[in-house]
């Protein structure tokens, strides 16, 4: 529409009076004025936005949208040429397409959660540790980690019994929750939980066994840091008088498969999966490692079906088939291999026991193949009874534990043991006690130094792969 054609049309439509009737008075003629005042600066106010170039359009979005480098953008360099802006713009294109390719849940990259584990040397003990930190802020212990065992437990202020100087304060702690309640669901969950008290405390105590000594412990909540993760009101025992002076000094970490271990407990966050690979007990650097969910576990590994025995559910069985000595297929009566839970009995991975024990008949006829190829003589030390001078150290075979689906070759390192000053080496395996629960084949933490051993609960598989971690 012309300017001008606007104008009339706009006087038109304020001077009907004018044009058409006599003037009704000073006040009406003010008015009109005013009016037609305000609407000529309207008029040019619009006009002049509709020949800016970068002026925003009038609708209802109220958000304008102009290219970063275009010429109404407050970012664009004047000194550049259109062609060198678009150059640079292109090059940026590569991190934009990577990012949109990292989108990908399946590929998108977790923080692996690894907690440094190292031999027990330092703190005399055959067992390996981990760094935990209980409560707010973190206290420090140096835990067991063991498989075998579904509770955490360290010793606590005020112990009776206890050996170590590093002990728990729930006092000090800002995340501390208490004591779970004797007739709470979780106390129950506690091996060897007692039942509640007529009077006094309803706190959960349970007593427990451990390593030939006895312990009494109040089950209490707090948070646990283990690597990057901490726990909220994690439970765990409270260890308040101890017999005997052969438990943990700073306390145990369950691994096993029971409501109350680590797996259980850090359900939501670590699915059920978790590995560790164990330095050579001879090393004291922490340079192992616990690796908690899925996030960070090999992508290819052997592994063999994980067994669940209702007789002892917490424990890791897996079927042992056969054991290899050299070239030799040892000859063993399956009835002590087969995997039995009616009688609770077969093949389990533990990282507690130290030396690998097999059930009598099975370990005598591995040892007698394996004497049979050294030659000898032999002597029995402690534990070991096929121990033998160094210089027969070449004539020894490597061992191989045959499993479904799964061999698993022995380095040296985790076949023999050596005599203090070397001149002595020793066959790494033992006989099970001879009693009426020696039933079960061990595979001890000794045979699994550098190897990283996954268990996958929820896949039923432990994964078993060759992994320097000294």
């Amino acid at each position: 529409m012309h300017a001008n054609y606007q104008l009339n049309y706009y006087y038109y439509l304020l001077f009907p009076l004018h044009q058409h009737t006599p003037i009704m008075g000073v006040n009406t003629i003010t008015t009109t004025l005013i009016l037609f005042t305000a609407t000529l600066l309207f008029y040019f106010s619009t006009l002049a936005i509709a020949t800016d170039p970068c002026a925003s359009e009038h609708d209802d979005s109220g958000i304008v949208v102009i290219p970063i480098y275009g010429n109404c953008s407050p970012f664009k360099n004047l000194s550049d040429s259109w062609d060198t802006t678009i150059i640079d713009m292109a090059s940026k294109d590569p991190l934009r397409v990577e990012y949109l390719f990292g989108l990908d849940a399946s590929l998108r990259k977790k923080r692996v959660s690894a907690a440094p584990i190292a031999s027990g040397q330092a703190f005399n003990i055959g067992n390996y540790v981990v760094r935990v930190k209980l409560g707010t802020p973190g206290q420090l212990f140096f835990m067991v980690l063991d498989t075998s065992t579904d509770e955490a437990w360290v010793p606590c202020t005020g112990c009776t019994g206890c050996s170590s100087s590093t002990t728990y304060s729930p006092q000090a702690s800002t995340t501390y929750g208490g004591a779970v309640a004797c007739y709470a669901p979780r106390c129950a969950q506690a091996r060897g939980s007692l039942p509640c008290p007529n009077t006094g405390s309803n706190a959960c105590i349970f007593n427990q066994s451990y390593a030939g000594s006895t312990f009494s412990a109040t089950l209490v909540q707090d948070s646990l840091s283990l690597a990057v993760d901490t726990l909220p009101s994690y439970a765990f025992g409270c260890v308040n008088s101890v017999s005997g002076g052969s438990i943990p000094d700073q306390g145990l970490l369950g691994l096993g498969r029971g409501p109350l271990s680590l797996l259980t407990q850090s359900w939501s966050r670590y699915s059920g999966v978790f590995s560790y690979c164990l330095p050579s007990f001879k090393s004291f650097y922490f340079s192992g490692s616990l690796k908690l969910g899925p996030t960070g576990q090999p992508r290819r590994i052997r592994s063999t079906p994980l067994l669940r025995n209702p007789r002892r559910p917490s424990l890791y069985y897996v079927n042992l088939t056969g054991v290899t000595v050299g070239r030799v297929q040892v000859p063993l009566p399956t009835e002590y291999l087969a995997f039995d839970p009616n009688r609770g009995s077969g093949t389990i991975i533990d990282s507690g026991t130290v030396i690998t024990r097999f059930v009598q008949p099975v370990y005598n006829a591995i040892r007698d193949e394996f004497r049979n190829q050294v030659k000898g003589p032999f002597v029995s030390i402690g534990s070991f009874d096929t121990c033998f001078v160094k210089t027969y150290e070449t004539l020894a075979p490597l061992i191989k534990f045959r499993f479904t689906g799964l061999d698993l070759t022995l380095p040296y390192e985790n076949t023999l043991i050596h005599s203090t000053y070397g001149a002595v080496a020793c066959l790494a395996m033992a006989a099970a006690p001879n009693n009426v629960n020696s039933v079960l084949n061990v595979i001890a933490n000794y045979q699994q130094q550098n190897l990283r051993i996954l268990f996958d609960t929820v896949n039923n598989r432990v994964g078993i792969a060759r992994e320097l971690c000294n």
